[in-house]
């Protein structure tokens, strides 16, 4: 095959390696580069805030084995990741002067932590949750801490604080917003987090600010919150993420929140492709762009590059669905939470077992349940159908929900 005919994916995150699997299942995989800026093979990124941090036995889990990139004719560039495209000559060049001719380019450059402005990035006691280099540091950090302070009250903060929970730190969250996952999940799954948090033992403080950040040899020694001045052992920045666009802003794409795409993961270069955490796509109902990090959003999209690749177009009409593990709190949602719908409570077999329904009018829209598998799976068929069940119905919790699909 000419060397122009080749598929470069710039990036070695969930989005990527997917990309590889959906390629070699097209029979594409043998003109296929992966260019990765980590040393690792690709893995899962999911249990770096979870169980890979409480046992130092825990190794990275692979996407796939080392062999199977070589067998299915994929080169993979690990530690040389791209610094520049060429799109008139259709070159990507690596960090290390290797040239990379392409037909087709993606670009799954992912997502990089959020960093506090005014704080230097390198303290040896400050820490954020990304890649394995960062989740080998930390969990080296937790093992030798006392206590824990994290900065933000996402999905990663409090995801990182109950495992620090479990091996038996003391832990202290602190959110500036007035509660919890604000921009995430319901007022209702905000507060059975919260109460979840502190009753595994997490100081939990919402509606505070922070500041007064106090640096000296190399770490943070103190931090200043709602005016009072603290001492802190080691942190986490669980502040959120921003779109790695950098490469793709230097091209000339479009990129605003993210590397802007169609339907069919395509920028607004026809030879280039965008796909997971760094790409701002039209959602399917209303058509806005947005922008999702999650392994299900990067699976799907996936799928969908590899399709437009193949020249069989499929637009990404998929429903979002996420997930979060913390402690003994399992939360899972469907759909994407609507600004101004209508809730209703579904309750489970126990107080901390239960459902939030979203409609939008009489449409169903949303999903989140709380330690409620069963709804989680039964409102993903219902939504990826399109169906609607009335409230009174849905919210029946006699009567299973998997009955009504």
């Amino acid at each position: 095959m000419c060397s122009f005919d080749r598929i470069v994916i710039i990036g070695g995150g969930h989005a990527g390696a997917q990309l590889c699997a959906a390629l070699a299942a097209a029979g594409l995989a043998s003109s296929v580069d992966l260019v990765c800026e980590e040393n690792e093979w690709p893995y899962h990124r999911p249990p770096l805030s979870k169980g890979f941090l409480k046992s130092t036995e825990e190794k990275l889990q692979l996407h796939r084995a080392p062999n199977w990139f070589s067998d299915a004719g994929i080169k993979v560039h690990r530690t040389d990741p791209a610094v520049a495209i060429d799109r008139t000559e259709q070159r990507v060049r690596l960090l290390s002067g290797a040239v990379l001719p392409y037909k087709s380019l993606i670009l799954a450059t992912g997502a990089r932590s959020r960093r506090l402005p005014h704080v230097p990035g390198d303290l040896l006691n400050v820490a954020t949750v990304r890649t394995a280099a960062d989740a080998v540091r930390l969990r080296e950090s937790l093992h030798r801490c006392q206590t824990l302070t994290v900065i933000g009250g996402g999905f990663i903060g409090l995801e990182v604080a109950a495992s620090a929970r479990a091996l038996g730190r003391t832990v202290q969250v602190l959110e500036s917003a007035p509660r919890l996952l604000a921009r995430s999940v319901s007022p209702e799954v905000a507060a059975q987090v919260l109460d979840t948090h502190r009753e595994q033992g997490t100081d939990v403080r919402v509606g505070v600010a922070v500041g007064g950040f106090d640096v000296a040899d190399g770490r943070l020694r103190t931090l200043t919150v709602d005016g009072m001045l603290q001492e802190v052992d080691l942190t986490v920045l669980g502040i959120g993420a921003v779109p790695e666009h950098a490469l793709a802003s230097d091209a000339g794409l479009h990129c605003e929140n993210g590397i802007v795409v169609d339907s069919h993961m395509r920028t607004s270069d026809p030879a280039i492709l965008a796909i997971g955490d760094c790409a701002s796509f039209p959602e399917m109902l209303s058509g806005r762009h947005l922008r999702l990090e999650s392994v299900q959003n990067a699976n799907d999209q996936a799928r969908t590059a590899a399709a437009t690749l193949s020249g069989q177009l499929q637009p990404y009409v998929a429903v979002p669905w996420f997930w979060s593990d913390q402690g003994s709190l399992r939360l899972q949602i469907t759909g994407l939470m609507p600004a101004d719908g209508v809730r209703r409570r579904r309750n489970g077999a126990t107080p901390s077992s239960f459902s939030v329904l979203h409609y939008v009018g009489e449409r169903l829209a949303c999903v989140e349940s709380v330690n409620a598998p069963m709804d989680h799976l039964a409102a993903r068929k219902l939504l990826e159908a399109g169906r609607t069940l009335p409230p009174e119905v849905a919210c029946d919790s006699a009567v299973p929900l998997k009955q009504h699909v």
